[in-house]
């Protein structure tokens, strides 16, 4: 739904809105905000709310280090858990220096701009997210540790999962914003747990990525428990993946576009690892448990990297299996937009199909595919040498990943 700045402003008298979220996220992904109360909102949307970026993980240092905060007014929705006299609203923003340049290390804005690019060449994206996360205990001091709050495996009932009731109020309060989950359901982990979004506009993706991981938090914390979206928060059991499903449509009404932009996807995996998996623990993940380690793809085999659910129609996707909770998804999906676009305009071929288990596949046969990086390190020394990555991701960006 479209707002306009009145509307907002309105809305907040009308709702005893007493206190309003500017939230956004440093390149890492890590959602931050400044609250402002309600009667700064005539401010926010004229002029910014200043922010200072040296405090902010990849943002710079001290010189140059004003910025400003413009709240989008259709990213509005109320905060559940907060009190419901004095209500606490959110919006995302985007960010820019005090003389109107956007900034370079907003990542919303990169993603903005690759769905523009897409949409200028005839092109509509959509994604959808799948999430898996860890329910740990808290000690005697609250603090967080590695014992799970049930030992229950892959889609098993209560009272094995006792994490059912803990998904049924992030699902709830994730409807209470707008934000309507597909599905949820216990994961292979002990302890483990998976909530699935349904396809949406790029941007609005992105934004409920951010969104689920601090309901998730919230409840958890409300629930005496702790939220774990590491990639792989226990040795020897399965790690947390974010399996992005993507589909593309053209607005020619063509519909064999699909194989180019999943040869496009693959093409590219290797270059885009390092911002898909950026962090250390990413590769302790990948190459098991369902983690993928080669460029591959196939329909119904979650060996691979690249996977083709079983649906028809408008459910009609791929899904990429390499990715983890500690991506940032703006700049994910924003890569994966122009690795798209790559293949489409290219008509690239889809490379062989495995239908087969890689996991159990024999020397001679895993030699014919290309390997993901086995390192951060070397996801890093892939990224600098890729003239895909430096084209569309930023300098200031590209250096805080890849030096």
């Amino acid at each position: 739904m479209k707002y306009t700045k009145d509307d907002i402003i309105q809305f907040a008298l009308e709702e005893d809105v007493k206190f309003v979220r500017l939230a956004f996220c440093d390149v890492y992904g890590r959602q931050k905000n400044i609250s402002i109360m309600a009667d700064e909102l005539e401010r926010a949307f004229g002029y910014g709310i200043a922010l200072d970026g040296s405090a902010i993980a990849g943002f710079g240092g001290e010189v140059h280090s004003d910025l400003l905060l413009h709240p989008d007014a259709d990213t509005l929705t109320i905060l559940p858990w907060r009190p419901e006299q004095g209500k606490v609203v959110r919006m995302f923003c985007s960010i820019t220096y005090p003389d109107g340049r956007p900034f370079e290390c907003d990542t919303r804005t990169l993603l903005k701009n690759a769905v523009d690019t897409a949409e200028e060449a005839g092109y509509r994206f959509y994604f959808g997210a799948e999430q898996e996360f860890y329910l740990f205990k808290l000690d005697e001091n609250g603090e967080p540790t590695k014992t799970p709050y049930d030992k229950a495996s892959y889609m098993d009932l209560a009272p094995e999962d006792r994490g059912e009731n803990i998904r049924r109020e992030i699902c709830l309060t994730l409807e209470q914003m707008g934000i309507n989950p597909e599905s949820s359901h216990h994961e292979e982990g002990p302890g483990q747990n998976e909530i699935d979004f349904r396809y949406s506009d790029p941007l609005t993706a992105a934004d409920n990525v951010m969104t689920l991981h601090t309901v998730v938090k919230t409840v958890a914390d409300r629930n005496g428990l702790y939220a774990d979206f590491s990639p792989k928060p226990l040795e020897n059991k399965p790690g947390n993946g974010f399996h992005i499903n993507v589909s593309v449509k053209a607005d020619d009404g063509a519909d064999n576009i699909m194989p180019y932009m999943i040869a496009g996807v693959l093409d590219k995996a290797v270059e885009m690892t390092a911002f898909l998996n950026p962090t250390e623990n990413s590769y302790a993940r990948l190459g098991s448990n369902k983690a993928p380690r080669y460029v591959s793809w196939s329909s119904e085999n979650r060996s691979q990297l690249v996977r083709i659910p079983a649906a028809v129609g408008q459910y009609k996707r791929a899904e990429l299996r390499s990715a983890d909770p500690s991506v940032n998804p703006y700049i994910a999906f924003a890569l994966m937009i122009y690795a798209g676009l790559y293949g489409i305009k290219n008509n690239l071929d889809l490379p062989y199909v495995a239908d087969f288990n890689l996991y159990t596949s024999d020397e001679e046969t895993l030699s014919k595919f290309k390997m993901l990086p086995q390192s951060l390190e070397e996801a890093k020394t892939n990224a600098s040498e890729s003239d895909f990555i430096k084209q569309y991701i930023p300098e200031k960006i590209f250096d805080i990943y890849c030096k």
